[in-house]
C-alpha cells in the first residue's frame, strides 16, 4: 500500500480536525491506527478491541492501589495501553464499516469499568496508608461516589456535544448523535423474555441518551426547529457554517474533559503519592469547566434559535 493511501486511511479513521483532541492526534490516533490495521488484518471485531480494553484498564485501577511507584508506573502504562484500544476500536470501525449501537455503548461503558476500579483503588489506598481517611474512610468513599458521578456527567456532556458538532460538519450520517423518543418507542417493542440482552443493552443507552438531553434544554429546542424546518437534512451552508464557527472554539473544553487531561492529572497524584487530590481536582476544576462550556453552548444553541425565528 502506498504512503498516500495509508494517509488517507489513517484521515479517513479519524472523527475531525475540529472534534480531535492534540494529545490523540499527536499519541493515541497514530497507535490506535496500527492496532487498527493490525486488527483488521488478523479479522478482530471492533467489540473485542473494546473487551480487551476493559480487562487492561481494569488491571491498570489495580496497580493504583499500591503505595510503589514503580507498580503505579506500570498502572500508568496498562491505562495507556487500554486508550489506545480504546482508540483502535473507533478507527476500526470507520476502516471497516463495523458500526453498531452495541459497539457505541461498549465504547462507553469501557471507561466506566477502567475508573471504576480506579476509584476503588485509590479509596482503599488511602484508607490503609493515610491517617485522615483511615479514621474516617467515609470521606473518601463519599468523595469518590460524588466525582464518579460529576465525571459520568461531564463526560456525557462532552460526547454530546461533540456528536451535534459532527452532525452540523458531516451530516446526520457523519455523528452519531441519536434521540431519546425513537430510542424508547425502540425499546419498548421489546421484550425482556423474548431478547434480555437486547433490551438491556437498548435501556442503558436510552437513560444516557435522556440524561444527556436533560442537561441541554437549549440544544434540544434548536434541533426540533432544524428538524421541523429541514426534516430531509437540507439544512443552509450559511446556518451550517455559522454553527460550526461559533461550536468549534468550545470544542477544545469538551476535549479537556475527557480522559487525556484527567489522567494527566491522576498521573500527577500518583507520583506524589496523594492519589486522593485526583477527586478534588474532579469536584473542582472538570466541574467549573463543565458548567462554563454547558453555558456557553446554552447561549449558542438560544442565539441561532433566536436568529431562526425572526426569519
Amino acid at each position: 500500500m502506498s504512503t498516500t493511501t495509508w494517509r488517507q486511511e489513517y484521515r479517513d479513521s479519524l472523527k475531525s480536525a475540529d472534534t480531535e483532541e492534540h494529545i490523540d492526534l499527536a499519541f493515541y490516533r497514530p497507535i490506535g491506527f496500527a492496532w487498527a490495521c493490525l486488527f483488521r488484518r488478523l479479522g478482530v471485531t471492533p467489540n473485542a478491541v473494546t473487551i480487551a480494553s476493559i480487562f487492561i484498564g481494569v488491571a491498570a485501577g489495580i496497580c493504583f492501589y499500591y503505595t510503589d511507584l514503580w507498580v503505579n508506573v506500570i498502572g500508568m502504562l496498562l491505562l495507556m495501553w487500554a486508550n489506545s484500544y480504546d482508540s483502535a476500536d473507533g478507527q476500526l470501525a470507520r476502516l471497516t464499516k463495523q458500526y453498531s449501537r452495541l459497539g457505541r455503548i461498549l465504547d462507553g461503558v469501557s471507561g466506566d469499568f477502567w475508573f471504576a476500579s480506579i476509584y476503588i483503588a485509590i479509596c482503599l489506598r488511602s484508607v490503609h496508608t493515610d491517617y485522615f481517611f483511615g479514621a474516617h474512610p467515609w470521606v473518601i468513599w463519599a468523595m469518590a461516589i460524588l466525582a464518579g458521578v460529576c465525571h459520568a456527567r461531564q463526560a456525557a456532556l462532552a460526547d454530546y456535544y461533540r456528536q451535534f458538532h459532527l452532525f452540523f460538519l458531516k451530516g446526520k450520517n457523519g455523528s452519531e448523535l441519536d434521540s431519546s423518543a425513537p430510542l424508547r418507542r425502540q425499546y419498548e417493542e421489546m421484550t425482556w423474555s423474548g431478547s434480555p440482552f437486547r433490551k438491556l443493552v437498548a435501556m442503558v443507552y436510552l437513560n444516557y441518551t435522556e440524561g444527556q438531553e436533560r442537561q441541554t434544554p437549549g440544544m434540544q429546542r434548536l434541533r426540533a426547529e432544524i428538524a421541523r424546518r429541514w426534516p430531509d437534512g437540507g439544512m443552509p451552508e450559511g446556518f451550517r457554517r455559522e454553527f460550526l464557527d461559533l461550536s468549534r472554539p468550545l470544542c477544545k473544553w469538551e476535549n479537556f474533559m475527557t480522559f487525556n487531561w484527567r489522567t494527566i492529572f491522576l498521573f500527577i497524584t500518583l507520583f506524589i503519592g496523594q492519589p486522593w487530590i485526583y477527586f478534588a481536582v474532579e469536584l473542582t476544576l472538570f466541574n467549573i469547566v463543565m458548567l462554563w462550556t454547558r453555558h456557553r453552548h446554552e447561549q449558542l444553541c438560544a442565539t441561532l434559535l433566536a436568529r431562526l425565528n425572526r426569519e
